[in-house]
């Protein structure tokens, strides 16, 4: 029987740790979670480049934009599989242990992306290889974050597993901030052209200092105090996959966990600290440096609340403040996002409201620009007047032109018609230019002040379902199948709802023109997770983990 519906309010046994013995259990476990974010925004913030880099056989840009977004999330995708394989071996032969392979597996494959050559060395070898990288990595990370969170909740004294989980969760964030910090450090010495051209692969080789102190301190950890007594007492499982799956009454919490927690959890994470980035230098083409100096300095504000909603958790309860923050992110994103543009790109604001832009053709003429190999010719007038203007980072929106085919690209009261490719992508511009669509932001009129408070509220936002996630997974479940059992709900979650967050939203806004339309996807997310999890799931934090 899970742990959810066994709560038992007995004393618990104490586990007494010295303040060093705690904030070594803390730091190491969660130097993996700092591995997954420092890499995830790596591949991230250098998407564009690594675009270039690994599949500049493609031959539409949007495409290959698309396709190296899919290489990026192929990494999530197989992290429930590896949820799945270390859970296992975590149930079954212990969390220090299993843990330590994962992140050997993980450093060893994030470094190795800094060492491939590029597509225009090897051809499509180049691209294949780094899929095979982030398939490492993604299985690696589905058993890394069980192992962790798992790991310091069962070091962690009763109404303080909110608290001492969320330091892994904060250690998700600073990894992010410190693959900004290289990142900026690497073009700023380097330059852009040399940071593009073979700097990127710098950050990528940093993760063996990560790796290397991670093992170290690995090793001198001891087992989970409560995986210990269970192999003492001879309870631990014999088949933790069926216990976890097999059983109606185990999976049914499996399932809860997923649709009312992690699902909703993971896309205002990938929302707030991911997205945002795209949103700011794709669409509003702000500058890289701005963007990520944004970025920085909203996670850095952002933080300490990661610590004070952890530990609010463990008094008023782990629910509450999960379901709070979906509720903020689905009422308010689409506002906030379009507040950015008013500060980030004034000039873009103000001519869409000036001169919207139309591209006037039948649907059944237009492409949805991408494919799952990468090698279609988008040539028709439609398809290379949407190319056009999502390279421009211009909205636009579609207009039927009623079965006569394709009339020209409104913008404004001026139609420019169809020539050839290079002729009309000039002629285009030169009517942007006229009706004040800026090629990029301006950054003397980017307010940053109230960029920094924007992107930092949608930061809070993030500590707010992701700060008492971790505890709440862990109390969910008996200690027997705990890391099996936690695991695959966060990884499906992280993994394909989060994971295929950029890839959706990226296609959705290049398909309807519409700069917010991929907003729609975290919100329906966040929505139904709410719903779920407000009607469903349980609060756990006064479960006592040392009786399930």
């Amino acid at each position: 029987m899970n742990a959810v519906t066994n709560v038992t309010h007995e004393p618990p046994a104490v586990i007494t740790l010295s303040a060093g013995e705690v904030r070594r259990v803390i730091f190491a476990s969660s130097l993996g979670t700092v591995f997954e974010w420092y890499d995830f925004y790596l591949y991230g913030s250098l998407a564009a480049i690594i675009s270039k880099q690994f599949f500049s056989g493609v031959s539409n840009p949007t495409t290959a934009f698309i396709f190296a977004l899919l290489a990026f999330a192929a990494g999530f995708a197989v992290r429930p599989f590896g949820a799945l394989v270390f859970g296992r071996l975590g149930d079954l032969v212990g969390r220090k242990y299993t843990f330590l392979i994962t992140i050997l597996i993980m450093g060893t494959s994030t470094s190795i992306v800094g060492l491939l050559p590029s597509y225009a060395k090897i051809g499509v070898a180049a691209p294949v290889l780094l899929i095979l990288m982030r398939l490492l990595q993604g299985l690696a990370l589905g058993g890394e974050y069980g192992g962790a969170a798992t790991y310091v909740a069962e070091h962690a004294p009763m109404g303080k597993r909110g608290a001492y989980t969320s330091w892994i969760q904060t250690t998700a964030t600073l990894g992010l901030f410190l693959s900004l910090l290289v990142i900026l450090g690497c073009r700023t010495l380097l330059g852009n052209d040399a940071f593009e051209a073979w700097g990127w692969r710098i950050p990528f080789l940093v993760s063996l200092l990560l790796l290397g102190v991670s093992v170290w301190i690995r090793l001198k950890l001891n087992e989970s105090p409560l995986f210990q007594q269970m192999k003492r007492e001879g309870t631990t499982s014999k088949a933790p996959l069926t216990e976890s799956f097999a059983q109606w009454g185990n999976l049914k919490i499996v399932l809860l966990a997923l649709f009312g927690l992690t699902a909703g959890q993971a896309v205002v994470w990938y929302t707030g600290q991911f997205y945002t980035l795209f949103f700011l230098t794709q669409t509003l083409k702000v500058d890289t440096q701005t963007a990520n100096l944004l970025i920085a300095g909203s996670l850095l504000l952002g933080t300490p609340f990661f610590l004070m909603f952890g530990s609010m958790s463990d008094r008023i309860g782990r629910k509450p403040i999960i379901m709070g923050g979906l509720l903020l992110a689905a009422l308010t994103y689409f506002p906030i996002f379009k507040a950015i543009t008013h500060y980030a790109n004034p000039a873009l604001e103000a001519a869409t409201e000036k001169a919207p832009v139309y591209v006037v053709d039948d649907a059944k003429n237009c492409s949805v620009q991408w494919d799952p190999i990468g090698k279609s010719k988008f040539t028709s007038p439609c398809d290379v007047s949407k190319a056009s203007l999502v390279k421009r980072g211009v909205p636009y929106s579609n207009r039927e032109n009623g079965g006569s085919g394709y009339l020209g690209v409104q913008v404004g009261s001026t139609t420019v018609g169809w020539t050839d490719p290079k002729t009309f992508d000039a002629s285009l511009g030169a009517a942007l230019d006229a009706a004040g669509y800026p090629a990029k932001a301006d950054r003397a009129r980017i307010n940053i002040p109230m960029l920094v408070v924007l992107l930092t509220i949608l930061v809070i936002y993030v500590t707010m379902v992701y700060a008492p996630i971790a505890a709440m997974l862990v109390e969910m479940f008996p200690t027997r199948i705990r890391y099996t059992s936690m695991s695959l709900p966060y990884h499906i979650g992280n993994g394909w709802f989060g994971g295929f967050l950029p890839t959706t939203t990226f296609a959705i806004v290049a398909a309807t023109g519409n700069i917010y339309s991929g907003l729609w996807y975290p919100v329906i997310i966040a929505v139904i997770t709410l719903v779920i999890g407000t009607l469903f799931v349980k609060e756990t934090k006064d479960v006592n983990i040392e009786t399930a």
